[in-house]
């Protein structure tokens, strides 16, 4: 029965991966070869390893352009305005397909929450979406993000001692800090065991391709591995803290309500799986790429190292380059206008974050890193509107201490070869970057 069972979910993930991506990257290696920028875009090796000329090409056509399948915008404003839009809704896994392929998609999708499918906040609209931010809003506040960051800096301290400790030397600064830092921190917020911190890192190395289309079948069955195996964990998990509540701000979630009304096993699943991967994915990515535009730029790190009132704005401008979710998109609700093009209800628009943080319209020598650029926060890395990212302020926070106390501890930190890029399209970040740390600074005690 087992055998045949293996057999039965290895035909429905083959049918549900044809569906969801085997035909979009058919058509997206065809499109290749017309020139198209979404194929590029999407399957295009060169244009992963440089992207930029693509946006140029897109620019170059004007505020949006019309794909095969989509339009795109690399136009700063245009981005800005659509994200608060009232015309526009999120995208959902599947939402968007044929309807032969979304009756094969729904028919074919396993139990697990994926971050684009309901209830997950990035995928429902109000009065869904109003609900839910709200009790999270109610438990995530500004107070408790502030009170985080004395947590923030004793991690950062400590992940130094231990580097320090162990000699030095040339390391890996991704997996030896910058994934630590933010899963530890995280992991307090929402009472994961220091035993399951491992785990949970696993989990979301296999998952973040799932925000990607066009995947291939190995990188769709890594995928749904990381997401199942994620939402298992996260049930016990919930389940426990509900038995044995915590001071953490997830058993305070467990226990908010609106007018009596709280979240249900899956709603907690998917909020607390939005939460611990997307604080974990953009901080992980911004501290890796931080560190190599800082080795890289070793004038603006004297800068802040003379001035450290920069650091804030270093992390604007550091969000504002290499931005750690590249894109989103919108999908047109009705009959709308946008620049000029009539777009029906179901048309999709990819917003293309990364390319309007580069928008010399906004940013002067937009490609230049500048730890002192007056409007580096008017990036749009952390999305907007009703959308705006909840965990924006931690972000910043951890990236602000775990960067400077990393700095100040190694002052001397430069690059000890090329770093790895992930294999991932929508989020951005290092894999490896191998980095000598060089004689640590005296800590005064």
């Amino acid at each position: 029965m087992s055998r045949v069972a293996d057999v039965k979910d290895e035909a429905r993930s083959r049918l549900r991966w044809f569906a969801v991506h085997g035909v979009v990257r058919f058509f997206a290696e065809r499109g290749i070869k017309i020139g198209d920028p979404q194929a590029k875009l999407i399957a295009d090796p060169v244009t992963r390893a440089n992207p930029g000329v693509v946006y140029q090409e897109i620019r170059d056509r004007g505020k949006i352009v019309k794909g095969r399948v989509a339009y795109l915008t690399v136009d700063h404003g245009l981005i800005f305005d659509l994200l608060r839009s009232d015309d526009y809704r999120t995208v959902v896994v599947g939402g968007n397909l044929p309807k032969p392929l979304r009756a094969i998609e729904r028919r074919t999708r396993t139990a697990a929450l994926h971050p684009l499918a309901p209830p997950s906040l990035l995928s429902v609209e109000p009065p869904s979406h109003t609900r839910y931010r709200k009790l999270v809003s109610s438990v995530f506040t500004a107070r408790a993000v502030n009170a985080m960051r004395d947590n923030v800096q004793q991690v950062a301290d400590t992940l130094l001692d231990e580097l320090v400790a162990a000699g030095g030397g040339t390391v890996d600064i991704v997996s030896s800090y910058c994934a630590k830092l933010p899963v530890a921190v995280i992991g307090d917020i929402l009472g994961v065991p220091e035993a399951d911190r491992d785990k949970v890192l696993e989990f979301g190395e296999l998952a973040a391709p799932s925000l990607d289309v066009g995947l291939t079948w190995s990188q769709f069955r890594e995928v749904e591995q990381g997401l199942e195996g994620f939402d298992g964990w996260l049930a016990t998990h919930i389940a426990g803290l509900r038995d044995n509540p915590g001071d953490d701000l997830m058993s305070q979630l467990i226990a908010a309500s609106e007018d009596g009304v709280y979240l249900n096993d899956r709603e907690l699943r998917a909020t607390a799986g939005l939460v611990l991967a997307a604080g974990f994915e953009t901080t992980v990515n911004l501290l890796g790429s931080g560190i190599n535009l800082l080795m890289n730029n070793p004038d603006q790190l004297a800068r802040l190292q003379d001035d450290p009132s920069l650091w804030g704005t270093a992390v604007d401008e550091m969000l504002r380059l290499e931005s750690p979710v590249q894109m989103t998109a919108r999908v047109a609700k009705g009959s709308v206008t946008l620049e000029g093009m009539d777009l029906e209800a179901g048309d999709l628009v990819v917003c293309v974050l990364a390319a309007g943080n580069r928008d010399p319209q906004v940013f002067d020598d937009a490609d230049t890193f500048d730890v002192g650029r007056s409007n580096a926060n008017k990036h749009l890395s952390f999305s907007g509107g009703r959308h705006y990212c909840l965990g924006a302020a931690l972000a910043r926070a951890e990236s602000e201490v775990g960067l400077r106390t990393l700095f100040d501890r190694f002052p001397h930190l430069s690059s000890a070869g090329t770093g790895i890029k992930r294999d991932t399209r929508v989020l951005h970040g290092f894999r490896t970057l191998p980095v000598a740390l060089g004689e640590p600074a005296t800590v005064s005690a």
